[in-house]
């Protein structure tokens, strides 16, 4: 078995709002196979991060890992932003 004790999960995902204050609410999507049918589906989940520095604009897309919980909805942070909005 593959020893993953201190490794964080980092997900890639667009930033849907960043109306908050040091917060956006970012969209990540992966697509599963179906079971039965076999086909390719889309799977969406939202996460709060906590963006420090204000900088994440809407469209944005940015790498956010898993962190202790920094409030009650906040347990991932924007490690960078990897492609700006146009």
């Amino acid at each position: 078995m593959k020893n993953t004790r201190g490794m964080k999960r980092q997900l890639v995902g667009t930033v849907l709002s960043n109306k908050m204050d040091k917060t956006v609410t970012v969209r990540v999507e992966r697509t599963v196979i179906h079971p039965i049918y076999k086909k390719f589906i889309r799977r969406r989940a939202k996460f709060a991060a906590h963006d420090a520095s204000n900088d994440c604009g809407i469209g944005d897309r940015v790498l956010i890992t898993e962190s202790k919980p920094i409030s009650k909805m906040k347990r991932w942070r924007v490690s960078q932003i990897i492609e700006k909005a146009v």
